[in-house]
């Protein structure tokens, strides 16, 4: 059985991506969506009746959700074409003040589940499989005030690169997607949205056509697939200059 699996597909960007990866991926027969609010995944898949849906409530900072998708994998053993690590977090806050939790958390979904999804998943995906691993402008250099989140998004850029290399020969597409802000329950959720004066003035990206854009980068076989011109030029002058400099101008 040919599948594809979405992690964070409940809403926002998650769902956008669901949207286009059924548009554009007609041989998959099941999709697998993961997130921790059962209802509305159930919602999500009844409101597109042509395509099967297996819903998998699991919270990807608990361990036994990883055990609980290595048994479904096992049991059905099925050709992974898709794989879209979209699930994911980011607070607003110096290091040192808020809520440990919120910091450790970043970690945990960011990094930890994002890495052990994608290492259950490989060993069921062949050749023409692509992995969307969902980064973001803050992996270009540290954000102070958002130290943690931003460093755990030059992880997923920098684990995309890698991983692409790795599998390059088995014919699998590594894409790492880094959208700007979008108008999203990410920022309520983080504590952003009213208190960061960056956040107000970015160019804001709109969720469906970073999904649009980030499921036909990954079926051209893109790398890296930033949106709008004005982040991709941030991403160049963010190579170019030292990161002493970057660090100054991109508090959140």
């Amino acid at each position: 059985m040919k599948i594809a699996i979405v992690s964070g597909a409940s809403a926002g960007l998650g769902e956008e991506l669901l949207k286009q990866a059924v548009m554009r991926f007609p041989s998959v027969e099941e999709f697998w969506l993961i997130a921790r609010n059962r209802e509305k995944l159930e919602a999500l898949a009844a409101s597109l009746p042509e395509r099967r849906f297996r819903v998998l409530p699991l919270d990807l900072c608990r361990e036994d959700s990883f055990e609980a998708l290595r048994e479904e994998l096992a049991q059905e053993k099925p050709d992974l074409r898709l794989l879209v690590n979209n699930a994911g977090c980011g607070y607003l806050a110096n290091i040192g003040e808020g809520p440990l939790g919120d910091q450790t958390h970043m970690v945990d979904l960011n990094v930890r589940a994002m890495t052990a999804v994608t290492h259950l998943c490989l060993p069921y995906m062949k050749t023409g499989a692509r992995i969307i691993n969902i980064s973001s402008i803050a992996s270009f250099c540290p954000n102070p005030r958002m130290t943690v989140y931003s460093s755990t998004k030059a992880y997923v850029s920098s684990f995309s690169r890698g991983l692409s290399e790795e599998v390059k020969a088995r014919g699998i597409v590594v894409t790492a997607v880094c959208p700007g802000p979008m108008d999203t329950s990410f920022l309520t959720a983080g504590h952003i949205k009213g208190r960061s004066k960056t956040f107000e003035t970015l160019p804001y990206c709109k969720p469906a056509a970073v999904a649009e854009g980030a499921v036909r980068a990954a079926i051209r076989g893109q790398a890296v697939y930033t949106p709008r011109a004005f982040f991709k030029f941030y991403r160049v002058v963010a190579k170019l200059l030292p990161s002493a400099v970057m660090v100054k101008a991109t508090r959140t």
